[in-house]
């Protein structure tokens, strides 16, 4: 069994996030094994083209939304609205 990397554990982590809910970036660093590593959730999810990584459900821990790479913190705002993500 190969041993999944922290970007893996990351990915699999934001994908299990479900319609309608968000985590924060500190908090799937925490379930991906690395709780102080939040900036490099960040960056992996800002380099994250998947669609079946939901990226745009996790937000900053003082409720603000933080990047979206696939059309800004505007269309990141209105995927959350329109899954009726409480935020």
């Amino acid at each position: 069994m190969a041993i999944k990397t922290f970007t893996e554990k990351v990915h699999d982590v934001t994908r299990k996030i479900p319609k309608g809910s968000v985590l924060t970036y500190k908090e799937v660093a925490r379930r991906a094994g690395n709780p102080k590593a939040v900036r490099a959730v960040g960056t992996i999810l800002s380099k994250n083209f998947n669609l079946d990584i939901p990226c745009h459900r996790v937000i900053r821990s003082d409720g603000k939304m933080g990047g979206y790479n696939r059309g800004g913190v505007k269309k990141k705002e209105a995927l959350l609205k329109k899954e009726r993500a409480l935020v």
